[in-house]
């Protein structure tokens, strides 16, 4: 890949100085997903689906290509496909949905210490509202979960298990396929949290046969407020409505009586995020033509250069040296994360700081909080020899705040 080329896409790399290394929190976006937005404002800007005229019908044909475009990004059926606000409405979706009426009590539903509060607090609150009992399962040294873990937790009484297939934090890919397969022999239902995934690997729904399957558009390039939830037909017809109103219904009397559209469309009520819909179709088409195996293998080679540089440094401990994405977490010795992270700041420097939404996971790390640097195809060498040498010759990261 051309990098300095495709560095001209991004407005916020060409009008600023800034190492951005917080990619796993959101990327930026190309101009031809702003583009896209503006398009739908300047040229149609109508519901789909609330109007007999030409922009109305062509806002709708314009949605509905969208779905198909990203159905076949994940290897699925655009009939699977739900359009949420993100990830975390996603799983909340299926947890509340699905979850509320599906499980009983004693019920078991299995996470993992290092999942984030997205695939944590919805099943907390449904285990608390249906007797349910919330098993949250350790990580091994690898940081990975596997069938063999799987295997210390199951038990008759399981009946879900949520995780990621990418960790926000130790950047580590579990094997999605083999996860699911093991958990099918016994009936439970696999929900899987892609925001991590996606906009890194080439994922595939009917390879991995997962009931449900949850990303987010701005962790791959496109807008904000705009999240896809994936589900097997027979999960989804077992999935009730959480929110009721336009669109999500065939007709309803004074009698109280409603019939249901069809999936997807009863699981999206109200008016939907029909800019973002748009800005998600041009992201998807940008990262298609880049590719996704490019974008790996460029986003690997950055990682391996990071941590080559940072195992050096005498001041920095590491704590995934291993990962299958470019997440490194790291600290500086003897100095908050937070106050690293202001440091580098004020280096024209962004990485994240803290426990990154798994605070389950602060016993396992053996520290209340970390930074993470998190990479994407646009980041460059150079912009990691700033970083490095920001580290290095920090000396007392305290002083940013006099600066």
């Amino acid at each position: 890949m051309n990098i300095d080329r495709i560095r001209q896409d991004f407005p916020m790399l060409t009008k600023q100085m800034l190492c951005y290394f917080d990619n796993a929190a959101t990327t930026f976006k190309p101009s031809s997903v702003i583009d896209a937005i503006v398009d739908y404002y300047s040229h149609y800007s109508a519901n789909p689906g609330r109007g007999e005229y030409d922009i109305a019908f062509k806002t709708h044909q314009r949605v509905e290509h969208v779905r198909q475009q990203t159905a076949t990004f994940i290897k699925a059926d655009p009939s699977n496909i739900i359009f949420t606000s993100g990830t975390t409405m996603g799983i909340n979706l299926v947890a509340q949905g699905f979850g509320l009426s599906y499980l009983k009590e004693d019920d078991e539903i299995l996470i993992t210490e290092g999942d984030h509060a997205a695939n944590t607090l919805p099943w907390y609150e449904v285990a608390k509202r249906t007797g349910a009992k919330v098993t949250i399962m350790a990580l091994g040294d690898d940081q990975r979960l596997t069938v063999d873990l799987l295997k210390k937790h199951f038990t008759t009484r399981t009946k879900i298990l949520a995780f990621p297939e990418v960790s926000n934090v130790y950047g580590v890919r579990s094997d999605v396929k083999s996860l699911v397969a093991f958990a099918h022999q016994f009936a439970v239902i696999v929900l899987v949290d892609g925001a991590q995934a996606v906009p890194h690997h080439n994922v595939n729904m009917k390879d991995y046969d997962v009931d449900f399957y949850v990303f987010s558009a701005h962790k791959m390039c496109g807008p904000t407020g705009l999240g896809i939830l994936y589900g097997k037909p027979e999960a989804l017809t077992k999935m009730q409505p959480t929110v009721f109103g336009g669109g999500m219904n065939l007709t309803y009397n004074k009698q109280q009586k409603m019939d249901l559209s069809a999936i997807p469309y009863r699981f999206e009520a109200g008016t939907l995020p029909v800019a973002s819909i748009f800005g998600l179709g041009a992201a998807i088409e940008y990262l298609t033509t880049l590719g996704l195996d490019k974008i790996h293998e460029h986003e690997m080679a950055l990682r391996a250069y990071a941590m080559q540089r940072l195992k050096k440094l005498t001041n920095v401990i590491l704590y995934n040296e291993t990962s299958d994405s470019a997440i490194i977490t790291f600290n500086i010795k003897d100095v908050f994360s937070q106050d690293a992270a202001t440091y580098l700041n004020t280096k024209g420097i962004a990485v994240r700081s803290g426990q990154h939404c798994s605070r389950n996971l602060s016993e396992h790390l053996k520290t209340h909080g970390t930074l993470r640097w998190s990479a994407y195809f646009y980041n460059t060498m150079d912009e990691i020899d700033r970083f490095i040498e920001a580290v290095k010759d920090g000396g007392n990261y305290l002083d940013a705040y006099f600066e």
